[in-house]
């Protein structure tokens, strides 16, 4: 057919537009009207397909209380579900089903001396991105003495300056010291005697984190505009207590009751690197499955519900334009099918078969206006059982904003490709073979 590529961008637009105000009015249903058992089923439809989708109810639960606990309002007065708040530590070992939830945020490091304390009340944390190490003149810089008995003086200086920025850590009224980079062993004797707790080389995501929970700030710096060295107290971060565990053979720093916000921890547990970067993979794409569809409040059916009933849709809304624009439209809603049939095939089952049934249930929601629509446009594909059911009886449920993302992106993605104009195609250049050299006199 010759149909210029602007029509048919206008039609995928105008399908577009069509398609996401039909999921939000007809398609889409309030969390708050499922019941508790809502979100649970979101974790649960994530996880069917990965690779601890036969023990998706149990991380499913772990996965809902996880985030449900890190419930924060913001200045704006919205309710948010941070997904950064929960952290997930992966350690070797054991079954998948000994995997927990803890409460508090954990990183993978222990205490730098064995001589500190293990735990720490009321903690007062520093957040350091600078090493603790004796101080020495800078590159360049040259001393000339006549006195032998001097060099030992400026040794003495340098230590005396590092203890001074020790002391002025302890001071501001630090019991746990966190930093990126080293701690030598004289900032870590002063340490010991003062019963504190450091922690070197810590990951800067790690430290961001804790500091925002936390309410504390990262210095990069003990320098002042004065040109002296400080470390106001303003800078440090509280939480209840800091303590140290030991998790198979790693050490384990556990923070709990952090001022600013919640947070909780997903401790991993399996056989090997493969299995854990699975189960983190699996985790992560569950907690921001349930945390989207808690903030937008809003959910849709899964199994091929959505792209079936705004086929039928479309197909319908197509047939009452009069333009050109209504032959890109339903070849849009034709291209929607591919989803449930790809479904359906993966499932080994009959895609024609099922797909054919589900479109019927889907009209005779939308054009045939029966007795119990209601309950047709919920129908989707049952792949467990091989049969059209209703789905959102039956928990297979995603966050309305993730389906209408794909869509926006899927068709802005195809306008892109059609606003090419001119493709140029460079075409190798055919070298001669040894053997074509050698025919050639």
């Amino acid at each position: 057919m010759d149909i210029h590529p602007t029509t048919v961008i206008c039609g995928y637009k105008l399908a577009m537009k069509e398609s996401v105000k039909y999921i939000k009015e007809k398609l889409s249903e309030r969390v708050s009207n499922l019941g508790k058992d809502v979100i649970i089923n979101i974790a649960k439809t994530t996880l069917s397909s990965k690779f601890i989708g036969y023990e998706s109810e149990y991380f499913a639960k772990m996965v809902a209380n996880a985030i449900q606990s890190v419930k924060i309002i913001n200045d704006a007065g919205k309710t948010k579900y941070p997904v950064s708040s929960v952290n997930v530590i992966k350690v070797h070992g054991m079954s998948s089903l000994d995997s927990k939830l803890i409460e508090g945020y954990a990183i993978m490091s222990g205490r730098a001396s064995q001589s500190m304390p293990t735990g720490v009340k009321n903690a007062k944390i520093a957040f350091l991105d600078f090493p603790l190490k004796q101080y020495r003149l800078h590159l360049g810089v040259q001393v000339n003495i006549n006195d032998p008995t001097e060099l030992e003086k400026i040794r003495q200086r340098e230590k005396d300056i590092t203890k001074e920025r020790v002391n002025k850590i302890l001071e501001s009224g630090a019991n746990v010291i966190l930093t990126t980079q080293g701690i030598d062993d004289m900032p870590l004797k002063y340490f010991v005697e003062s019963g504190a707790i450091a922690v070197r080389r810590v990951n800067k995501d790690d430290l961001r984190r804790i500091a925002k929970l936390t309410n504390g700030q990262i210095r990069l710096t003990m320098s002042s505009l004065d040109g002296t060295e400080k470390f106001e107290p303003a800078s440090l971060g509280y939480c209840d207590e800091v303590y140290e565990e030991r998790v198979g053979d790693w050490d384990v720093m556990f923070f709990k009751g952090c001022k600013t916000s919640k947070s909780n921890t997903i401790l991993l547990r399996g056989a090997n690197d493969f299995v854990l970067d699975e189960m983190q993979r699996s985790i992560h794409d569950a907690l921001c499955s349930v945390s989207r569809a808690l903030e937008s409040n809003y959910v849709v059916v899964g199994g091929g519900c959505v792209e079936v009933a705004l086929s039928v849709y479309l197909e319908d809304f197509a047939k009452t334009l009069g333009s050109r624009e209504q032959l890109a439209i339903a070849e849009f809603a034709e291209s929607l099918l591919v989803i449930p049939k790809i479904l359906a095939l993966n499932a080994s089952y009959d895609s024609i078969d099922l797909v054919c049934k589900l479109r019927a249930y889907h009209t005779k929601s939308q054009v045939m206006n029966t007795d119990d629509p209601k309950d047709y446009r919920w129908y989707g594909l049952d792949l467990v059982n091989g049969k059209v059911a209703n789905n959102l009886k039956n928990g297979v449920l995603e966050a309305m904003i993730s389906k209408i993302k794909s869509i926006r992106f899927a068709t802005e993605a195809t306008i892109t490709i059609l606003r090419i104009d001119d493709l140029i195609k460079l075409t190798p250049e055919e070298r001669l073979g040894l053997y074509t050299c050698m025919l050639i006199p």
